[in-house]
């Protein structure tokens, strides 16, 4: 197998981790993690703090302190807090640092011999008040494609539009508020363009996700822009080498260089090469990245890595937001929950657990519910599998604490469950970690049901018969935790201490563990209360209140227009069997089912594959609107809706309360 480079995006050095950025940094975490646990191969994390720009400068010179000071700071803040979340990088870096600028230099003039740096005289935003001009974020005025106020010289926060500061409207300076000036300047520029044929090539790879493609295909339709690479000082970066003015790299051209720069770190100190890494044929390299920076990742990444003559990323997982509760998250509404507040009042691997049950390969948006988060933890986590080791451990601890060997009873649960290793494997190695663990809590229910049906506790007189129902339990529980050590790794730890074995290591799920001695059970998990995650959004209410906002209130939703009882009479709901289910090719969200409607059969598709897989769906009692006209969805007829109440982040079938044959009225 080939070696494995994997990176997080960089957190900006201004700020605290939050929830939101955690989504990422645990979803390579599980990656990463079971990758190692597979072995075979070299697997390195990287990542580093993004320190450069104009809002740190803002940010220093506001608190009266140097830019240095401030991402000091902030470095360990990050290390403390992904620590505690037990985020494991092989080197977590700076991009102020020398490896970084002897990287950014390199790949800088490789592009300037190859003739892609071209440099033309603009005009830019001037203070004349302060006498400087005025880089991107050194400007706030009105978005030009939206008319949102209060926004960037280079973006919009409210519709996610790029622009050059001098297209804002109504623009001031963000240090002391004056109007600026217009001012001409000699600047940079990387012709992206000359790349073009290499960013369609990338685009045929199976690099990247069909909806990342998708927009590549949009932005390669409007036309590849010169790339403004350079600043004017002040600016706190890096100089570009060979200019005789004052000008500085601009942030996004050594941010994503952080990671050549972290790779080249941890390489010489290991008397090795940055080469060895990252231009190395045997060597794959994986980015985790937000949608939001999608744009600079591809159209720009690509041509900057290509041009310089390092490897391209083999695969560029883009994920979605974090929502809390259906809603974007949000300071005034008490939603906005850093790090930090969140380990006041909670486990870690509390949230890494619930983040697993959620993240896919997909950029769709990841929904923190915290009524979902309570129910999830305390009904799976702790009552399900924490517990099966509860109840089997501690009662082998009252026998003698001796594992025996597998009943031939039992034989056919544990070859089932070990043999589930494989399907696992494949989920998390596509980042589809909800599949995964979907997969894992069935398991979870198995194991358990065979406890309750051996009902171990009446076997006191019989023990022989005790100790294999035993010894089948734990070795379940032994492979449930192995799957979910990638997930949970200080839940995983606690296990291998008390079963007095060494690191579990995925082909271990291969093998059962009989004949062995183990030790005294210790808590592995307690529920969580409600009264913690009250504790919790209190904390995260008080710092929004510390923090200023000009929210526009949300506007009401418009009723939707009453019809008659005509109107409903006209529908017909029927029960329905579903006898098949499969997923439509390059439709994430939609299941093709056939189904029997009183001996009818019909084909339909329902738009549940999110939240059902085809396995789950096989079976069930639905309802549908029977009478619906058919019509064709991805080529598949679709005979007939099926119902369902979806909140804006799960969604659940309707069903009859009791079973009921196929092709019933509901009324």
């Amino acid at each position: 197998m080939r070696d494995l480079v994997v990176t997080s995006a960089l957190p900006y050095a201004n700020g605290s981790i939050h929830l939101g950025h955690l989504v990422e940094y645990l979803m390579t975490d599980f990656f990463v993690r079971f990758q190692k646990m597979r072995g075979g191969r070299r697997v390195l994390y990287f990542c580093a703090d993004d320190t450069h720009g104009a809002p740190i400068m803002i940010r220093a010179r506001n608190e009266g302190i140097t830019p240095e000071a401030l991402v000091a700071r902030y470095h360990a803040e990050h290390t403390a807090d992904f620590a505690s979340f037990g985020v494991a990088f092989d080197d977590y870096h700076s991009t102020n640092s020398p490896e970084n600028r002897a990287v950014a230099e390199e790949i800088y003039l490789s592009l300037k011999r190859n003739g892609n740096i071209v440099s033309r005289e603009i005009e830019q935003t001037w203070c004349p008040k302060d006498a400087m001009f005025l880089p991107d974020r050194f400007v706030r005025g009105v978005c030009p494609k939206c008319g949102a106020d209060d926004q960037y010289g280079d973006s919009c926060d409210k519709c996610g539009a790029h622009y050059e500061p001098t297209s804002l409207k109504e623009p001031r300076c963000a240090l002391c508020g004056t109007a600026p000036e217009r001012k001409s300047s000699r600047h940079l520029f990387f012709r992206v363009a000359d790349y073009e044929t290499a960013l369609r090539a990338y685009m045929e790879t199976d690099a990247l996700q069909p909806e990342v493609k998708n927009f590549m295909a949009t932005w390669l339709k409007d036309g590849l822009k010169e790339w403004d690479i350079s600043r004017d000082g002040p600016y706190f970066g890096f100089r570009i080498p060979e200019e005789e003015e004052e000008k500085y790299f601009y942030v996004w051209l050594d941010a994503p260089i952080g990671y050549l720069g972290t790779a080249k770190h941890w390489a010489e100190a290991r008397g090795q090469t940055l080469d060895s890494l990252w231009r190395n044929e045997s060597v794959d390299i994986h980015h985790f990245i937000g949608k939001d920076i999608t744009y600079f990742h591809t159209l720009f990444w690509i041509p900057t890595l290509t041009g310089s003559n390092y490897r391209l990323p083999a695969r560029i997982h883009v994920h979605g937001f974090l929502t809390v509760n259906g809603e974007k998250m949000s300071k005034s509404k008490g939603t906005f929950i850093n790090a930090r507040d969140y380990l006041a009042h909670l486990e870690p691997e509390y949230l890494r657990y619930y983040y697993a049950t959620k993240i896919r390969n997909s950029v769709d948006d990841v929904d923190l519910s915290l009524d979902d988060f309570l129910h999830r933890v305390n009904a799976e986590l702790v009552n399900k599998i924490a517990n099966l080791g509860s109840r089997t451990i501690g009662m082998l601890n009252k026998l003698d604490n001796r594992l025996g060997r597998v009943a031939a009873a039992e034989g056919a649960m544990l070859d089932e469950m070990m043999a589930a290793g494989e399907e696992i494997a494949l989920h998390f190695d596509a980042c589809d970690f909800n599949l995964g663990v979907q997969r894992i809590a069935r398991l979870t229910d198995m194991a358990n049901e065979f406890i309750d049906a051996a009902k171990p506790w009446g076997l006191k007189d019989n023990p022989d018969r005790l100790r294999e129902v035993l010894t089948a339990g734990i070795n379940a529980f032994r492979l449930i935790t192995l799957y979910l050590k990638p997930v949970i790794p200080a839940f995983a730890a606690k296990v291998e201490a008390i079963l007095k074995i060494g690191p579990l290591a995925w082909n271990d799920h291969r093998s059962l563990l009989t004949d062995h001695d183990i030790g005294p059970f210790v808590r592995l998990a307690d529920r969580i209360e409600q009264k913690q995650l009250d504790a919790l959004m209190e904390a995260a209410r008080k710092a929004g209140e510390e923090t200023p906002t000009t929210a526009t209130p949300k506007k009401a939703e418009p009723s939707t227009p009453e019809i008659e009882f005509d109107d409903f009479a006209k529908v017909d709901l029927r029960t329905a069997t579903v006898k098949t289910a499969a997923r439509i090719e390059k439709a994430d969200k939609l299941l093709h089912l056939t189904i029997d409607v009183g001996g009818e059969e019909r084909s339909l598709v329902a738009g549940v594959a999110q939240h059902y897989t085809p396995e789950e769906m096989v079976g069930k009692t639905i309802v549908i609107v029977a009478n619906l006209k058919p019509r064709k969805l991805r080529g598949v007829t679709s005979q007939g809706m099926l119902l369902a109440v979806n909140d804006g982040t799960t969604l659940k079938l309707v069903t009859p309360e009791a079973n009921m044959p196929s092709g019933i009225r509901v009324s």
